[in-house]
């Protein structure tokens, strides 16, 4: 049903958006929010360009993490004070209306590789978004950075299931090596 969530509560759209909205405002540079379809398409167009801009900043770990869309503040909130906690710029994409967020860690690009501190605040989004109810990928999948909290999702028994179908349809590991589960 529309504007249900896992837990059976109806929310209203509009009045996650202002929730969002209100609580973004205090660090946001801007909030806006239309019901007009040409003025969204705009908005949008803005979001498109979003990644761009935070690769002139430095290089950009892109995530992706799901969660209720009644937790979706939370998330939010919980995801600004992982940022300062760890001194990690985290900046949050989302697809608001399902629940999809992007939060995006950008670190100083003449690093040879991902600081501790960056692991660390990955692994805690990572962790919130399990803690929501929510999920490590909402669309763009567990990839080689998450395969680490993967079992942590599914659980020792789906997880060794999930082990076991693909030994079945490749026993001789010559699928993505390295990549698997």
């Amino acid at each position: 049903m529309d504007g249900e969530d896992t837990a059976g509560l109806l929310h209203e759209p509009a009045a996650e958006a202002e929730g969002v909205a209100r609580l973004r405002a205090p660090s946001a540079t801007a909030v806006e929010t239309t019901t007009d379809p040409v003025e969204a398409e705009s908005l949008l167009a803005a979001r498109r360009l979003a990644l761009p801009a935070l690769e002139r900043l430095g290089r950009p770990l892109i995530e992706d993490i799901a969660v209720p869309r009644s937790r979706l503040a939370e998330a939010v909130r919980e995801i600004r004070a992982i940022s300062v906690r760890h001194d990690v710029p985290v900046f949050t994409i989302a697809h608001a209306a399902d629940g999809n967020l992007h939060p995006i860690i950008v670190v100083d690009r003449s690093l040879p590789g991902l600081p501790d501190a960056a692991w660390e605040a990955a692994g805690e989004i990572f962790a919130l978004a399990l803690r929501l109810g929510g999920t490590l990928t909402g669309e763009h999948g567990v990839g080689v950075l998450k395969r680490q909290w993967v079992a942590d999702e599914l659980g020792p028994a789906a997880h060794a299931l999930q082990r076991r179908i693909k030994r079945a349809f490749d026993p001789r590991g010559v699928l993505n090596p390295g990549k698997c589960l």
